[in-house]
């Protein structure tokens, strides 16, 4: 079969098209047939090395963490699906495989594709919708009522916990450039704010809030500064560095190290059919520009959420 693969890390030049063997499933996995994966910027940080110690590879490693395909086999003791089912998955960090004509997957990890919405743009949903749901829910504890700060709410991961927020019954603020305000409206947000001057402080934006949540890569400094819009006995959730607590006023921070999850995955994939969750594609490029897309991003020239369809 056909796939994208790299056999060093390195730069976006390292990762080849080519052919392998077609993986068998072993028990408890399954075989799909992809549609799509989809990039995200992890696997631009994987395929340079940076997150070898955090994230043990063996080389040579398919990228693509998101699925979105049909079952082609199933493995023993698998009874959940059927060979035809269409179905949506993240891979596990370590192995992933997306950006191939066939993956094996866990059983656990997969849950019934959308119907609601084209089998190849569900690509874009696993990863990014299980940080969103392990941020808001299990990292923030988010709550009805509560007040809430989305820094970085524009991106994959930020517009989807904005959209989560919404839905739980929080009052959302929403922090991220211009362009995204339109849409981020359009999901609920009670306001929508340009970047943040941290050095202004929570007043001015109408904070504190129980909870902040923060996608932006910013300096330690400026992450500390970020504790201070947290309300006392509230909580910062982070997938961008650690913002630090405030014990003297309840405050507490977590962060987060994404996993994947078939039961999760089948929540966010109720709310997208329900209408409650939308996801954003910005464009579609073929797995055999996969080396292309890992150059555009590290260049900032990607326009958003990047579905990459299968060979």
């Amino acid at each position: 079969m056909k796939a994208v693969r790299f056999h060093e890390f390195g730069s976006s030049e390292v990762l080849r098209y080519e052919d392998i063997d077609r993986p068998v499933p072993g028990a408890g996995q399954v075989l799909v047939r992809l549609a799509a994966t989809s990039f995200n910027p992890v696997d631009d940080h994987i395929r340079a090395g940076a997150l070898a110690e955090m994230i043990p590879i063996t080389l040579p490693y398919v990228p693509g963490i998101d699925l979105a395909g049909t079952v082609e086999e199933l493995g023993a003791n698998v009874t959940d699906f059927q060979v035809g089912d269409q179905v949506v998955a993240m891979l596990p960090l370590g192995s992933a495989g997306g950006a191939a004509e066939y993956a094996a997957v866990p059983a656990e990890s997969l849950a019934a594709a959308p119907r609601t919405i084209d089998l190849v743009d569900a690509a874009a949903l696993p990863l990014t919708g299980l940080a969103a749901w392990q941020t808001a829910f299990e990292l923030a504890e988010l709550k009805s009522g509560q007040s809430v700060l989305v820094n970085g709410a524009g991106g994959g991961v930020g517009s989807l916990v904005v959209q989560l927020a919404v839905d739980a019954g929080a009052k959302v603020t929403a922090v991220a450039a211009e362009r995204h305000a339109e849409r981020l409206r359009g999901y609920g947000a009670h306001q929508v704010l340009g970047p943040l001057d941290l050095a202004a402080g929570p007043a001015p934006v109408g904070g504190p809030f129980q909870v902040v949540v923060n996608h932006v890569r910013v300096s330690p400094d400026e992450l500390a500064r970020l504790t201070a819009y947290v309300a006392d006995g509230g909580v910062a959730a982070s997938t961008a560095g650690p913002i630090p607590e405030d014990p003297a006023r309840g405050v507490r921070s977590a962060n987060l190290f994404v996993r994947p999850d078939g039961a999760q995955l089948a929540e966010l994939v109720g709310k997208v059919d329900a209408g409650k969750v939308r996801t954003h594609v910005a464009a579609h490029r073929s797995v055999a520009e996969l080396a292309a897309v890992h150059a555009d991003a590290g260049a900032g020239r990607l326009p958003g959420k990047t579905v990459v369809l299968a060979p």
